[in-house]
């Protein structure tokens, strides 16, 4: 079996996390947890669900107020949304930021596996201009580079919800 670069990147970044969740001073998993801690369950690499997609970004940048997990209301600014399909399934998630001039992309979701094989409140995707913004003006939204929120770890974190 060949595997390709991109799946050896994918596998290389999760075994680094689970090192830095099992050892570093600010992983999110409690100290008293750690030595039990033997890594994050992942969905294996799927090529699927890696894209290369235009953002719609939204001629008025409407300010959003969500709730996080310990009940304070924080401010996202609904900056564009991201269309694609998934099977024959179109979808769209739409992508925000904390401020106008952050350049981050942040894409809270839930899907039908969210409270059943992954984390229930959701799970975020990060883009960054420097990382996933390709020469073209695309952006590379892979969907095996979600994480949890910490709080999903550790009651200690605040999470901002996933938007309706």
């Amino acid at each position: 079996m060949v595997i390709s670069e991109w799946e050896r990147e994918i596998k290389m970044e999760r075994e680094q996390k689970d090192i830095f969740f099992a050892q570093h001073f600010q992983s999110p998993i409690p100290f008293e947890e750690r030595s039990k801690f033997t890594g994050l369950d992942y969905y294996p690499p799927n090529a699927d669900y890696c894209f290369e997609l235009e953002l719609r970004e939204h001629s008025e940048k409407k300010k959003l107020e969500i709730e996080d997990t310990i009940g304070n209301v924080r401010n996202l600014i609904r900056w564009g949304e991201f269309r694609f399909k998934v099977g024959k399934e179109e979808c769209k998630l739409q992508a925000y930021k904390d401020t106008i001039s952050e350049e981050r992309l942040f894409i809270p979701f839930r899907d039908i596996t969210s409270g059943k094989q992954t984390y229930g409140a959701g799970r975020y995707l990060d883009l960054l201009p420097d990382e996933h913004l390709t020469p073209e003006g695309k952006w590379i939204f892979d969907f095996n580079k979600t994480y949890n929120p910490w709080c999903a770890y550790n009651k200690n974190y605040v999470c901002p919800f996933v938007p309706p």
